[in-house]
């Protein structure tokens, strides 16, 4: 099957566009490639397939994990080498352990600044 489309980028909202790119970028070594006040892209280069973006929204409310009630709808994994290694840098960048810990051995699940969760996966 011809592909209609290709994945060009995920764009999460948050208060500060600037401030959730330079937590990502510590994560994936990733460069800003974009800047204004309403949105920032990451990505390898300006030209790479694929970019991480952030979008203002003044009103963002942060995903619940876990939560019945609710959907965080979809969450990033960034894969490390060695997760007891990668945690601490993610705690210093300014994330925070879930407490909620389904599979410790295999990923870790943390909130970045803005509140969304995401997982460090082994």
């Amino acid at each position: 099957m011809e592909a209609l489309a290709r994945l060009s980028g995920v764009a999460l909202e948050c208060p500060d566009t600037r401030a959730l790119a330079r937590f990502y970028a510590r994560l994936t070594g990733w460069r800003l490639v974009y800047e204004s006040d309403d949105w920032c892209s990451l990505g390898e280069d300006e030209s790479s397939a694929f970019h991480l973006s952030f979008q203002r929204s003044p009103g963002h409310r942060p995903p619940v994990w876990p939560d019945p009630a609710s959907s965080m709808q979809f969450h990033l994994h960034l894969r490390v080498a060695d997760l007891d290694a990668a945690e601490p840098v993610v705690l210093a960048a300014g994330g925070k352990k879930a407490a909620y810990q389904p599979n410790r051995a295999g990923s870790r699940v943390f909130l970045d600044p803005a509140g969304h969760p995401f997982c460090l996966v082994g």
